[in-house]
């Protein structure tokens, strides 16, 4: 391969990334976020192959999507995509399922990337105590409940409601509790690609192994930003 060859791949798929636009034209409103470790970080409960994909193709996908939903209104792509979700039914008729999915694609991943990444941390302050009241016969056994009972594809979501109320559900597609006015604390996206090349349809045991890997420190301090 020439290098010139290198060279305009890099340019390409920066384009794509959204971090670079083509001479002339502004960058499109969303982009992926930086993933804030290696693709391997999270070895042996997610395998790299699967981050890399889920992460450069599926995220991206979304994002690209979005973009091209939002391209012919300067008021829209200058919103972010939470404002987008909060106000799903005051949007056109004509891109609202596209905001729906290709938004909730990109809010629910650029959630879940931060969620995860710290092995064996545990909740601790104002969500422990909360986690514990709301379900006190355990809130981990509720957590894989959840996401088990999620059909075909989904997320199984911990959310905050008013005055700090907990809310564990499972949600379809890409929808977002920012869809029922609800702050997204942790998100476990259930959808196959996450784990199919690791786990195949044991969805059980990615679940089990998902929960070693969530920065329970990030989950917390996003709840103390909630509730005060």
């Amino acid at each position: 391969m020439k290098p010139n060859d290198i060279d305009r791949r890099s340019v390409l798929a920066a384009i794509a990334a959204g971090s670079l636009a083509p001479s002339g034209l502004a960058a499109p409103p969303f982009s992926l976020p930086k993933l804030g470790y290696a693709y391997d970080a999270l070895e042996p409960y997610i395998d790299a192959r699967t981050m890399e994909i889920h992460y450069s193709r599926h995220h991206q996908a979304y994002v690209n999507n979005l973009n091209q939903a939002v391209a012919s209104s300067p008021k829209l792509s200058s919103m972010t995509v939470e404002k987008l979700l909060e106000g799903l039914d005051t949007l056109p008729a004509d891109i609202r399922t596209a905001i729906r999915n290709n938004g909730g694609g990109h809010a629910n991943h650029s959630l879940f990337w931060r969620v995860l990444g710290r092995k064996g941390s545990q909740p601790k302050g104002k969500l422990r105590a909360a986690l514990e009241k709301t379900y006190p016969s355990g809130w981990e056994p509720r957590i894989r409940e959840v996401a088990m009972s999620a059909f075909g594809s989904g997320w199984a979501w911990l959310s905050s409601g008013e005055h700090g109320s907990l809310f564990l559900e499972p949600y379809p597609n890409q929808d977002s509790p920012l869809l029922r006015h609800k702050t997204p604390l942790l998100g476990i996206d259930v959808w196959e690609h996450a784990y199919y090349l690791k786990y195949q349809n044991r969805r059980a045991e990615y679940l089990a192994a998902i929960l070693q890997v969530i920065d329970w420190d990030f989950v917390s301090a996003r709840y103390e930003e909630v509730v005060g």
